[in-house]
């Protein structure tokens, strides 16, 4: 499909009385017929939706590779499949079906034009591909982009000037010698340009229960049962890449999290070196550092209360701009747990931070409470509004951020049911 066959799919329109627009938010439907939803994000915290552009790619649909569900929420188990250029001029969108990625032009009034799409050079094997995260190094015009099946998880495309994508032949994977089949999550560039960091969830792909949940044990050669849960036992949960100023990448270390399922790495914005690891099966976060050589150390688990079950699935983390308060998504339990950084201390400040978003009643979490399978969430650049994906209720919820990092719901978006990923704006 050309870019002039993939124009908008819905016209502008003018919301009359409507407060100032102050910036953009982007999603994807990851439908099979894939496209962005464009909203205008106003002064108060409200959502215009404004167009659906296509993608020119398919999505996964309502269908997760993960599991092999036929329909579930947060089909990418990962993050960071919508993201933007940090000159605002480029975005650049997954598309999990048949594994290719889209780059759109960013209009000054935030429209987008599709620019290219270019498939990573992974086959797809089965109902559905997997390329879901993605990260850009600018300076040299790499994108990065991610897959949960490997071997070929890291993929790389250079963007030219004019956004279009030219796939390249190197290919890199997270499994090591005793653990192939390794699911990664999420791909994320240090703020120095020197490092690729993966966070992981599973030592190998899990078989199912009944209803299509994952089973976490599997036995082990000794015959004692073991969790496939990534750095549970083993300490090398977070892949590490070294990038060259060309964008290739050597080959990984293998770091300790300090949790179990290490789903999300983000960097911290006034402390470049340092991060916090969201731990999908640990149950909170940790607060880590990442040396000159690439190494990470880590500090103790903070974890939220877990007696509604465990795990409660803490995957997505949303960091304030002052690097104060952690926003962690808890995918198990439909709520989002407020977490506060002071030097290297953290600490438990909201949990959860809001009330439970209520699904169709069809979907139940690894803990077997029944979910509304939030996935990814987003933070205002100004640090007064989260916004947050529940796929199972079909609806984007938008949150005030009060001061003592409890969030108060104001505004909500009809989204598709169970299919949409990707958080990216300004």
């Amino acid at each position: 499909m050309s870019p002039e066959e993939s124009a908008s799919m819905t016209p502008a329109y003018a919301v009359p009385d409507a407060p100032a627009t102050a910036g953009h938010l982007y999603l994807q439907t990851n439908e099979v017929r894939n496209a962005v939803i464009h909203y205008a994000r106003r002064t108060d915290g409200t959502l215009d939706e404004l167009e659906r552009t296509l993608t020119g790619g398919a999505g996964s649909g309502v269908f997760k590779p993960i599991s092999g569900q036929a329909s579930a929420p947060n089909a990418f188990e990962g993050a960071a499949s919508v993201i933007i250029s940090p000159d605002r001029g480029l975005l650049f969108a997954t598309n999990g079906g048949d594994n290719s990625v889209s780059s759109f032009g960013i209009g000054s009034d935030g429209r987008l034009q599709l620019l290219d799409v270019r498939r990573t050079g992974n086959l797809v094997d089965g109902p559905s591909g997997t390329a879901k995260s993605l990260a850009y190094a600018p300076g040299c015009r790499t994108l990065y982009v991610l897959h949960s099946f490997g071997p070929d998880h890291l993929r790389a495309m250079t963007v030219e000037d004019d956004g279009s994508l030219t796939p390249r032949p190197e290919r890199h994977t997270v499994d090591t010698a005793e653990k192939q089949g390794r699911i990664p999550t999420t791909v994320v560039l240090s703020p120095d340009g020197r490092f690729l960091v993966v966070g992981t969830t599973f030592d190998q792909l899990p078989t199912a229960n009944p209803d299509g949940s994952p089973i976490l044990w599997v036995d082990g050669p000794d015959g004692v049962p073991k969790l496939i849960a990534s750095n549970a036992p083993d300490p090398d949960g977070l892949a590490v890449f070294a990038v060259h100023q060309d964008g290739t990448l050597d080959g990984p270390s293998f770091e300790d999290a300090g949790c179990g399922s290490p789903f999300y790495p983000a960097f911290l914005h006034d402390r470049p070196d340092h991060l916090v690891i969201g731990a999908a099966v640990g149950d909170g976060v940790v607060l880590a550092r990442i040396d000159a050589a690439g190494h990470i150390t880590t500090g103790p688990l903070v974890r939220i209360d877990t007696s509604a079950g465990a795990p409660s699935e803490l995957c997505w983390l949303a960091v304030s701009p002052d690097d104060t308060f952690v926003f962690a998504t808890n995918f198990g339990y439909s709520t989002i747990s407020t977490f506060k950084i002071e030097g290297n201390v953290v600490s438990v400040v909201q949990d959860p931070a809001s009330r439970k978003v209520p699904g169709d009643g069809t979907f139940r979490a690894l803990n077997g409470t029944v979910s509304s399978g939030p996935s990814d969430n987003w933070l205002s650049p100004e640090g007064t509004h989260l916004y947050q994906i529940y796929g199972n209720a079909s609806k984007l919820v938008g949150y005030a951020v009060r001061p003592d990092g409890s969030l108060d719901e104001m505004t909500s978006a009809p989204i598709p049911y169970n299919s949409p990923q990707g958080l990216a704006g300004f």
